[in-house]
C-alpha cells in the first residue's frame, strides 16, 4: 500500500466516520486578493489528538506551512499561472528535502489540495469549477450539498474543521471589505466571478459555520437556451421583449432559486444600448451587456456601526444620476417606496425582482414593504401608487421536478374600488406528472393588455397569434 493510502486509511479508521475529501481543483481561475500579505494567516495548526489521529492532515499541513513560509509575500497572486508555477517548484523542493516518498498521482493530489488552499477556496474549488453545479451548501465542516439540474445531493467532500470553514469564509469576504464575527454573524458577499455568497456562523448557526453559494454560469444563459430548457416560449419572450423596449415597468417575482435573476438578465438584454442604466444590488450579480451601465452595491455598517449604505439610499441617489432605466436586483423593505416613486416620476422601463408566491401576492408584499418605509398613508393611496407605477408582473416558479418556468405574465390593469386588478396574459397549466417530469403548457388567455397602445406607439406591432387568437396552444 502506498504512503498516502496508508496515511488516509489511518485517518479513516480513527476519524469520526465522515468521508474523506477528494482533491480540489487547481484554482486556476480563483483570486486571493492583490498580494500575499495574508498568507501567514492561512497557516493551519493540526487538531489535537496526535499525528496518528490525522496523519494525512499533518503531512498536508506541514508541507503547506513550510511552503507558505518560503513564498515571497510581495508576489501578485492575481497572476495565478505564475504563482502556481512558483508553488509547484517550491513544493517539489520541499518533498525532495524532506525525503517524502510519493507516487506521481499522490504527489499531484497533495499539490492540488495545497494549491487550492493558497489560491482558491479549499475543498470547494472543484465544485466551483464544475459547470453542472448551480448551488453549493455547506452545513458545518462535514456536510456539503450541491444543486445540480434542480436536484439536491450530498457530495463526498468535507472541510478539516470548523476553523477551516471560517478561513474560507474570511477569504471570500475580506477582499470586499465585509466582516463576519460574533457581533455580525451573517454576511452577503460575492466571489470574483460574481457568484453570490451568504455565510452564517455561530452563535446564530447551531450546526457550525454555514455557507451558501449561488453559482452563475461563466457564460450567461442565452435567450435560445431559455427556450430550449422549456422555461419560456418564443411567443411569451417576444411579448416581454416588446414590453421592455416600450419602457414598461416590470416586476419579476418568484420563490428562492426560481430563476428571477436569470430572467432579469435575459430581459435586460432588450434594453437599447444607447440608454444609461443604473443597477442597484445587495451583492452585484446582474450581468448586463450594454456599455453604459453604472453598477451600485449596498454596504453593511462597519464594526463601529457606521457607514451603512442601504438599497433605499442607493435608489434615492440614483435619481440624481440621470438614469434612463433603474434596475434593482431585489426589493425587500422600504426601498419599495422609493422604487415606486422612481417609476412614477419619469423613470419608465425600470425593473426589479421580489420574492412571492404569485402575481397577487407580489402586489401584497410590495404594499407591505411600502408601509415599512415608515409613512402612514391610507391603504388605497398606497395601492394607487402601486397600480400606477407597475405595468407588468412576470412570475417564475421552480417546479417539483426541478425545472424553472414562467408561470404567469400578468398586467396590473388599474383599480376597482380599493382593489388592484390583475389581468393574466399568459398562464402555465400543469396537466400531469410523468416519469419524474412536470407536463404542462403555457397558454395565452386571449386577452390583450390595456398597455398595447403604448407598445404600438413605440412602433412595435405584435401579431394577434401571440395572444392566442387564431393559433393553437403551445406545449412545453
Amino acid at each position: 500500500m502506498s504512503l498516502l493510502k496508508r496515511l488516509e486509511q489511518g485517518k479513516s479508521d480513527n476519524d469520526s466516520g465522515q468521508p474523506s475529501s477528494p482533491p480540489p481543483g487547481g484554482g486556476e481561475e480563483a483570486s486571493a486578493g492583490s498580494g500575499l500579505s495574508s498568507l501567514q494567516s492561512r497557516r493551519v495548526t493540526p487538531p489535537g489528538g496526535g499525528a496518528q489521529r490525522d496523519t494525512y492532515f499533518d503531512l498536508k499541513t506541514r508541507v503547506q506551512n513550510r511552503l507558505l513560509s518560503e513564498l515571497d509575500p510581495t508576489m501578485d497572486v492575481t497572476k495565478v499561472a505564475e504563482v502556481r508555477r512558483t508553488i509547484q517548484e517550491l513544493f517539489e523542493q520541499i518533498l525532495a528535502e524532506e525525503s517524502i516518498p510519493l507516487s506521481r498521482p499522490e504527489k499531484h493530489r497533495l499539490f492540488e489540495q495545497i494549491a487550492a488552499e493558497i489560491l482558491g477556496f479549499g475543498p470547494l474549488q472543484t465544485l466551483l469549477e464544475d459547470d453542472g453545479v448551480t448551488e453549493i451548501m455547506v452545513n458545518g465542516a462535514k456536510n456539503i450539498y450541491i444543486e445540480r439540474k434542480g436536484r439536491l445531493s450530498r457530495v463526498p467532500v468535507s472541510f478539516e474543521s470548523e476553523d477551516h470553514v471560517m478561513r474560507i469564509i474570511d477569504r471570500i469576504v475580506a477582499p470586499l471589505g465585509r466582516r463576519i464575527d460574533e457581533s455580525s454573524p451573517y454576511v452577503d458577499a460575492r466571489l470574483p466571478d460574481g457568484s453570490r455568497v451568504n455565510a452564517v456562523i455561530p452563535p446564530i448557526s447551531l450546526v457550525g459555520p454555514t455557507l451558501t453559494i449561488r453559482i452563475f454560469a461563466k457564460d450567461p444563459i442565452t435567450v435560445e437556451q431559455l427556450i430550449e430548457f422549456g422555461s419560456i416560449t418564443p411567443e411569451v419572450l417576444q411579448f416581454l421583449k416588446a414590453c421592455v423596449e416600450s419602457r414598461l415597468n416590470i416586476v419579476i417575482s418568484g420563490g428562492t432559486g426560481s430563476g428571477k435573476t436569470t430572467l432579469l438578465n435575459i430581459m435586460s438584454q432588450f434594453i437599447p444600448g444607447d440608454e444609461r442604466i443604473v443597477t442597484i444590488e445587495n451583492a452585484a450579480e446582474l450581468q448586463l451587456r450594454q456599455e453604459h451601465v453604472v453598477t451600485l452595491e449596498s454596504r453593511p455598517p462597519n464594526i463601529e456601526g457606521r457607514g451603512e449604505v442601504t438599497i433605499r439610499h442607493l435608489v434615492i441617489n440614483s435619481l440624481r444620476m440621470r438614469p434612463d432605466r433603474i434596475i434593482v436586483g431585489e426589493i425587500r423593505d422600504g426601498a419599495a417606496l422609493d422604487m415606486l416613486q422612481a417609476m412614477n416620476t419619469g423613470h419608465d422601463g425600470s425593473m426589479t425582482t421580489a420574492h412571492s408566491n404569485g402575481p397577487r401576492d407580489t402586489l401584497s408584499r410590495i404594499e407591505t414593504m411600502y408601509m415599512m418605509a415608515g409613512f402612514e398613508l391610507p391603504v388605497r393611496a398606497i395601492r394607487e401608487q402601486i397600480s400606477s407605477a407597475i405595468d407588468l408582473v412576470v412570475h417564475v416558479d421552480r417546479l417539483r421536478d426541478g425545472t424553472r418556468k414562467v408561470t404567469h405574465v400578468s398586467e396590473v390593469a388599474g383599480m376597482e374600488g380599493d382593489v388592484i386588478t390583475l389581468t393574466d396574459i399568459f398562464v402555465f397549466e400543469q396537466s400531469g406528472y410523468e416519469e419524474g417530469k412536470v407536463v404542462g403548457r403555457i397558454r395565452a388567455t386571449g386577452l390583450r393588455p390595456k398597455f398595447m397602445d403604448k407598445i404600438e406607439a413605440s412602433g412595435i406591432h405584435l401579431p394577434a397569434s401571440i395572444f392566442g387568437m387564431g393559433r393553437g396552444r403551445q406545449r412545453y
